[in-house]
């Protein structure tokens, strides 16, 4: 074979070796987005229950569920090693495990790294090629450094979003499962490819970070920017009392929701009076500018809801393509994985899961023209490739069974 025909084989990361030395959803989402281009992603796991992450859909109010579904999705692909790295013997194997990797990923708290002598500049003399990435909470600077930060905190509620996004005199809600860390997970995927081309350009590692906090201010940059310049504070939003009837969301004869974008001004008060056939309210002089419009939302709001309430979605649906209307239905989670354009677009793959047959999981949200994913492996049992990665580090079987009589490795039950 030709060295373009081997390649053309492979996915673009493969040969990549990457540690997941990370727990819950930020970091090791981020390893997970590499495996689905072919990176070799080996996880760490600490002896006993191993990355608590397990366990999440267990934990109330996550929907209910005897198969753990928050693994299945964040741990495909992997390769699971089970190393007490607290042990002088399970440093040792880290650091040549440091050795032949290319990225090392970590959410730990800095008393963690410490701790454990896993911080980039203890690794770094190791490796002077590696990519380390870190995910925290609330950064790396400051007097939060050692505060845990999960999405629901840092990304959600110190972002402003969790004040800002409710309507009138409801209190605040709680973030849905993993809502803050999974595009959180896609920065730290680009800061790790930015610092691959780095290496690529300059033939040095680097170390890259993020954190959630920084990432829910991003997501909330528009009302941060806002703060910033002096602008007038919002008031929270009434839906039948919106700023902007044509920016709201509606219920229609069979109980649908769906929400209105209308951000264009004339051109969508045209399409949707004409969706509804009110061509009538066109040049009403109560609604024939934007202004108007705004300071009679109210009665807009009577109007289009006695109005949407007399067909189903499906026909508005129609008549809102037909008058060039941006709207989205308002889905369930539970119906999203019907719906004919996230089947088209790839946004769900099958794998075949050991116990349980075919199955399908959610993908990453980065696609390539031209290079393919792989196809999803099940995730890793606890320690289930313990010996495996051992074994290509240079151990001996006599070696590993040593390692594990003294606590070190801990092989799959």
């Amino acid at each position: 074979w030709t060295i373009e025909r081997v390649w053309s084989a492979m996915s673009i990361l493969s040969g990549l070796r990457v540690i997941d030395c990370g727990t819950y959803i930020l970091a090791p989402a981020a390893a997970t987005m590499m495996s689905d281009f072919g990176a070799e992603v080996i996880k760490i796991e600490a002896p006993g229950i191993g990355d608590p992450h397990r366990y999440l859909h267990a934990v109330v109010p996550m929907p209910a569920s005897d198969i753990d579904y928050c693994w299945i999705l964040e741990a495909r692909n992997k390769k699971s090693i089970v190393v007490d790295l607290k042990r002088p013997g399970g440093h040792d194997l880290l650091l040549k495990l440091v050795a032949s990797a290319d990225v090392f990923i970590t959410n730990f708290p800095e008393s963690v790294l410490s701790d454990l002598r896993i911080h980039y500049a203890d690794l770094k003399p190791t490796n002077e090629r590696l990519v380390y990435a870190r995910a925290s909470g609330y950064g790396e600077k400051g007097p939060d450094v050692e505060q845990p930060g999960y999405d629901m905190t840092a990304w959600w509620a110190r972002s402003g979003l969790m004040d800002a996004i409710r309507s009138h005199q409801n209190e605040p809600a709680l973030s849905a499962g993993g809502m803050g860390d999974h595009p959180s997970s896609s920065t730290m995927f680009g800061a790790i490819m930015l610092a691959l081309y780095h290496r690529e350009r300059t033939g040095r590692g680097s170390k890259v970070s993020t954190s959630l906090m920084a990432n829910g201010i991003w997501a909330n940059s528009c009302f941060i920017q806002a703060a910033l310049v002096g602008a007038k504070r919002f008031t929270y939003p009434s839906r039948s009392e919106p700023p902007n009837a044509l920016v709201n969301h509606y219920v229609t004869r069979d109980g649908k929701r769906f929400i209105l974008c209308g951000i264009r001004g004339d051109k969508d008060w045209l399409g949707v009076c004409r969706a509804i056939g009110r061509e009538d309210l066109i040049a009403s002089e109560r609604y024939n500018t934007r202004e108007k419009r705004y300071a009679n939302s109210c009665e807009l709001v009577k109007i289009l809801d006695e109005a949407f309430a007399q067909k189903p979605l499906d026909e508005w649906n129609a008549a809102f393509k037909t008058c060039d209307v941006t709207v989205s239905t308002v889905l369930p989670y539970d119906e999203v994985i019907h719906d004919p354009a996230v089947l088209a677009n790839d946004i769900l793959v099958e794998f075949d899961h050991p116990t349980r047959g075919r199955m399908r999981t959610v993908n990453s949200p980065i696609f390539m023209e031209g290079e393919p994913k792989v196809t999803p492996r099940a995730a890793p049992t606890l320690g289930e490739h313990t010996a495996e990665i051992a074994r290509s580090l240079g151990y001996s079987d006599t070696a590993i069974a040593e390692l594990v009589s003294c606590g070190v490795l801990h092989l799959a039950k």
